[in-house]
């Protein structure tokens, strides 16, 4: 289905005008007639006829006036097919019976402009009425289709990562209808369809990487080992996302222009155990550091002593020294100094 953009029928203020004083003409022409025929005058019968009926039939032509708003369209159909989409905004004339088409006007998703179904607006209009106002019925007169970029963020997903680790990951995806007719012919419903293919996305991206960078796995389908991650590679991963779910939506005539994680964590069943493995590794980490540089100030320490001659060490001193150096700077406390008034020998 390739869309059509109708470009010529900005003529609705005109035909507006043209409508309307043909109205007022067929209303003066039925009172005009029924003077006529009080007095007696027969002739009139055929204007009086003609006047009546265009007072029943004349309000048709106003159907066919469409009013659109900067970033809207309306995709219409006459008698079921598909004959073109009002783009651009203005105040247009069509077939008075065409049909707007829009299998997702009452469908409300996690997105903007759908938080809240329009229930807000429909409780001020009900407020200024003073009577109750069915939501429904204005979902079903509103078939515009929005052009505006939307941002779709769908509930959490929990998805086991390439290690098998269940995650919970949450996504925001940016996203708009680029050709109407391919949104609303192609698929049943387009906002339906996208969310759907975002959450099939989600799940063929994640389980591709791990949580953390672990070793032995390649994230990248070349068959070398990388460092891809979820936690550290989210810009990547986002990207990938992105694509995958571009490539998805082609056919409903939806563009993706972005997709960010918005939530990155373990599952519940296991997040204590992985905050214990994380802190495992940090305090293993931290403890090389210390000993890397214990170590280095004790070979400085024994290199200074050697070249200034201060005092000569044997290789027990020396090891007695190394010992004591390396309990006072590894220590997880402060040291308590032992003086020793006698000998080693």
């Amino acid at each position: 289905m390739k869309e059509k953009v109708l470009n010529n029928k900005k003529n609705g203020m005109a035909m507006l005008l043209v409508f309307a004083v043909l109205y007022l003409a067929a209303l003066a022409l039925v009172i005009l007639s029924g003077v006529k025929l009080d007095d007696g005058r027969k002739g009139f019968i055929a204007p009086l006829v003609l006047g009546i009926v265009w007072l029943c039939i004349g309000w048709l032509p106003f159907l066919g006036l469409k009013v659109l708003k900067p970033q809207e369209a309306l995709v219409l159909t006459l008698f079921g097919k598909y004959i073109g989409t009002l783009k651009d905004d203005g105040f247009y004339f069509v077939n008075p019976f065409c049909v707007a088409v829009n299998p997702a006007a009452k469908t409300r998703l996690n997105q903007s402009g759908d938080v809240d179904g329009g229930k807000s607006g429909s409780a001020l209009l009900s407020a200024a009425l003073g009577k109750s106002v069915d939501v429904n019925a204005m979902e079903l007169a509103n078939k515009k289709i929005s052009l505006k970029a939307m941002t779709l963020s769908n509930s959490r997903q929990k998805i086991n990562d390439c290690l098998g680790n269940p995650v919970e990951i949450g996504i925001a995806v940016i996203w708009r209808v680029v050709d109407t007719a391919r949104a609303v012919f192609n698929v049943d419903n387009y906002k339906e369809y996208l969310s759907l293919q975002c959450d099939s996305a989600l799940r063929d991206i994640v389980r591709l990487y791990p949580y953390d960078v672990a070793p032995g796995v390649d994230t990248t389908g070349d068959g070398v080992a990388d460092e891809g991650s979820l936690r550290g590679s989210s810009e990547t991963v986002a990207r990938r996302i992105r694509d995958e779910i571009q490539q998805k939506v082609e056919e409903a005539g939806i563009q993706i222009l972005e997709a960010r994680i918005t939530y990155l964590a373990y599952a519940p069943e296991i997040a204590a155990v992985m905050l214990q493995r994380q802190q495992a590794s940090a305090i293993i980490d931290a403890r090389k550091m210390i000993v890397d540089g214990a170590v280095g100030m004790v070979e400085m320490a024994l290199e200074r002593l050697s070249e200034n001659h201060t005092v000569e060490l044997d290789e027990e001193r020396k090891a007695a020294m190394v010992s004591n150096l390396l309990v006072v700077l590894c220590g997880n406390r402060d040291a308590q100094p032992v003086v020793n008034s006698g000998s080693l020998y």
